[in-house]
């Protein structure tokens, strides 16, 4: 595998300002800047982020060095959340060990993680994850926006396929991790169809999911919106031209029937047991623990 650049940092963590509405972090973390996933659709390509490398993945210059002096300064513990920005196991991840080394201490000085991935390398990580979970919470989040293997490789080319994330879900499910699906976002006109949105729910809860969280639409700006574009002209001619009629130049742009598709997610959620409301789904995964083994002396 080819080097991975180096950017420097003078920081890891920054207090987390919504987490009490965002999936309850106290801390928010990248390891990595830029992505190689290739999704046609990611925000972070887009200009007010200051990435001109954005499709480049690069490494925070002696990252597990300033985190440990970062966790280690913390008055209080907390959940850290990782992968904002850039997903925590990318590719490159297995040659580095980055994330690993951060789990490691962030288990040593107490402290809980979520992340964020459409990887499966986190499966790697089970005997930390796990370790974690007897102390502190652990929330794992798969992105999934396309339940056939076919669809997803031409929205998200170069990450795993659908059926692999779900595949490491029921894996971290089923070592009593906290895991659901990120159904975000939902591409008007893709992905925005019934049948789509019912697989995803089955192949989730198959994997052992506790929640659903789906955001209703997509956002486009700036050279985000060039970029998307030219992707919907080469992978699904004549769409661009219906994105413009219906959206023009905004920022915000919901799916053909949100009112329909949250009804019906709402409603299939609640009788397979997946949670889909973010105050709910904090509640649950924070206080949810593995199992203390009891000593008789």
């Amino acid at each position: 595998m080819k080097s991975v650049p180096e950017i420097s940092a003078k920081t890891l963590l920054a207090p987390m300002k919504n987490g009490q509405w965002w999936f309850g972090g106290d801390y928010n973390m990248n390891l990595y800047r830029g992505c190689c996933h290739g999704c046609i659709y990611c925000d972070s390509r887009s200009e007010c982020y200051g990435n001109d490398q954005f499709d480049t993945v690069m490494v925070k210059k002696d990252a597990l060095i300033l985190l440990e002096k970062e966790l280690r300064g913390k008055r209080r513990t907390g959940v850290v959340m990782n992968g904002a920005m850039t997903d925590p196991y990318n590719p490159f991840e297995k040659q580095l060990e980055v994330t690993r080394g951060a789990l490691a201490l962030l288990d040593r000085y107490g402290f809980g993680v979520g992340f964020a991935t459409k990887g499966v390398l986190a499966v790697r990580d089970l005997d930390l994850l796990t370790q974690i979970h007897q102390h502190s919470p652990v929330l794992c989040k798969f992105t999934i926006t396309a339940a056939e293997d076919e669809l997803a490789k031409q929205i998200e080319p170069h990450a795993p396929s659908s059926s692999q994330r779900f595949e490491a879900m029921a894996k971290l499910s089923q070592a009593g991790l906290f895991t659901g699906v990120l159904l975000m976002p939902v591409l008007p006109f893709i992905t925005d169809n019934r049948k789509n949105i019912h697989q995803i729910l089955l192949q989730a809860k198959a994997a052992g999911a506790q929640f659903v969280y789906c955001s209703y639409g997509m956002t486009l700006r700036d050279r985000q919106r060039d970029y998307y574009y030219q992707c919907l002209d080469a992978q699904f001619p004549g769409l661009k031209e219906k994105y413009m009629r219906r959206y023009g130049g905004r920022y915000s742009c919901a799916c053909r029937n949100p009112y329909e598709l949250k009804a019906m997610i709402e409603t299939e959620c609640r009788q397979l047991g997946m949670l889909t409301q973010m105050k709910a789904i904090i509640e649950a995964y924070r206080f949810s623990r593995a199992p203390q083994q009891i000593s008789l002396f």
